[in-house]
């Protein structure tokens, strides 16, 4: 029997080593493709920033921005995690809150690195046409949102009074609660979680619908109309930039 169960134990313990040195093995081919990334990222932000006329211009750029950001989260994750095994020594029981705090502030940074894709927008004419448009038509989005919560508040009690109060169903709960409803409503999601039972509650649900399409189909033609405008003036912009590197060259 003892020899039984120290095989089993053995091989228990041999199958947790595989798994721990598959995934030891996979998170290190992980981590050196992303130090290969990090450090070509790194070498590439610092020779454009050494080659910036305005340093100050350099740093205040979005795209720059958005580079630094990506990029920082790899060298703190790394001096944490050098850090995490003496603090988990010298502190064994009343650091326990500052290295979850600390755990917590790492899996962000490590989130942060989502970023990277971003980085696609300072090579490609569709991303940097789409952050135009949103940055010239914030008046038209301040719109949308303005008239979606007007409806969202109107339609909320609706639903709630007819749905809770004529009928008694259990679903819209609160007026808060049929926010969650009438958001997915408007904006024609609808996930199914929260549905009218009622008639009365089925013909504020069908208002509702309605009155979301025409609420998001109001200012799409003027962003349309933006969106086409951005791509040409980028698109002139672009040609008469590589014309110049055609000349130079």
């Amino acid at each position: 029997m003892r020899g039984r169960e120290s095989g089993g134990g053995d091989g228990g313990g041999n199958r947790m080593s595989d798994e721990k040195g598959e995934c030891s093995t996979k998170c290190y081919n992980m981590f050196i493709i992303e130090t290969v990334c990090v450090a070509w990222f790194s070498l590439e932000f610092i020779l454009r920033f050494i080659q910036a006329r305005s340093k100050l211009d350099f740093l205040r750029g979005p795209l720059n921005i958005i580079d630094a950001m990506a990029i920082l989260p790899y060298y703190v994750s790394l001096v944490v995690t050098e850090e995490d095994p003496a603090l988990d020594h010298e502190r064994p029981g009343g650091g326990k809150g500052y290295l979850d705090k600390l755990g917590l502030v790492l899996r962000i940074l490590r989130a942060l690195r989502i970023l990277y894709v971003m980085r696609l927008a300072r090579h490609s004419l569709g991303l940097q046409t789409l952050g135009l448009t949103v940055r010239r038509s914030t008046r038209e989005f301040g719109l949308l949102l303005l008239f979606l919560c007007v409806a969202v508040t109107l339609f909320s009690p609706l639903v709630h009074l007819a749905e809770s109060e004529l009928t008694g169903a259990h679903d819209f709960s609160s007026i808060p609660a049929s926010y969650w409803w009438a958001i997915i409503s408007m904006t024609t999601v609808g996930y199914g979680d929260m549905v009218p039972r009622s008639i009365p509650g089925q013909v504020v649900a069908l208002s509702s619908i309605l009155s979301g399409i025409l609420i998001m189909a109001f200012p799409a033609t003027s962003i349309f109309h933006m969106f086409s405008r951005s791509y040409q003036e980028l698109k002139m912009e672009h040609d008469r930039l590589f014309k110049e590197e055609c000349a130079a060259a």
